[in-house]
């Protein structure tokens, strides 16, 4: 009963009690506080009022709980109570006490110092490097000449081609006898090569009895020999000549290049 009349006269806002008097006539009284208050500020009065009303039950109905139970000598709700302190217990006279056992302490591991075996270790490659030398040809070049007294489109071998050598050194690295890389640190040429001469003829050929192997006339026939020597013919002829072709007579004997001389 006390909270709600505490309540019904905390809503209620105060009132204005103006002049004693009653206001001239024709004139309108003037409106308290409150109701002039802005309607934000009227619900701040209206909020604050409750809460503080609220509160104040809040501590009494608390002061009048905590007087009828008289909780406040008791124990917190949660708290475990103490339990007494234990008196150590004495052996009786004459009557064996037991001891706890000592751990006896064990000796370290003394630390290994056996080696490893040298199968248990990983081996190293071999590498080894050598230096291996090769030989390689060199191929000859050919150089055509003409030659007048050759028949046109006959070739004659005048000086005969030779491969050269060129000599190449690698160094060689192997790992555990397998060749892994290869390279070449010098090269030189150790034999030239020789130029192959080829003579092209350029002659023209001629209707004339005489053979085109020999420079002059040697007359073509089953045989040819020289004058005044012990052939038997059928025909000779009288030197020197020089053989340009082949000796199909077999007039140069002594093989000068020069027959009949």
């Amino acid at each position: 009963m006390f909270a709600t009349t505490l309540i019904a006269v905390t809503m209620q806002p105060p009132q204005n009690p103006g002049s004693p008097y009653p206001p001239p006539f024709g004139q309108a009284p003037q409106p308290n506080w409150f109701r002039r208050a802005s309607p934000g500020r009227r619900a701040a009065v209206i909020l604050g009022s409750v809460t503080l009303s609220i509160l104040l039950l809040c501590c009494a109905g608390t002061a009048i709980v905590s007087a009828l139970t008289g909780e406040g000598d008791q124990a917190r709700p949660g708290t475990a109570a103490e339990p007494p302190p234990q008196q150590p217990i004495l052996a009786a006279p004459g009557e064996p006490t037991e001891e706890a056992p000592v751990q006896e302490e064990s000796p370290l591991a003394e630390p290994s110092s056996a080696v490893p075996s040298p199968a248990d270790a990983v081996a190293a490659p071999v590498v080894q490097v050598t230096t291996v030398t090769e030989q390689a040809a060199i191929r000859y070049s050919e150089r055509t000449v003409k030659d007048s007294s050759l028949t046109a489109g006959k070739r004659v071998v005048r000086t005969k081609g030779v491969n050269g050598v060129r000599t190449l050194t690698y160094e060689v690295t192997t790992t555990d006898g397998v060749r892994t890389a290869k390279k070449l640190v010098k090269s030189a040429v150790t034999k030239q090569p020789v130029t192959q001469v080829v003579a092209v003829g350029t002659k023209k050929p001629t209707s004339s009895k005489c053979d085109p192997n020999y420079s002059g006339c040697v007359p073509i026939a089953s045989d040819v020999d020289c004058a005044g020597g012990s052939g038997n013919g059928p025909a000779y002829v009288s030197g020197p000549i020089r053989v340009i072709g082949n000796d199909i007579y077999d007039l140069d004997r002594d093989g000068d290049g020069i027959a009949c001389d």
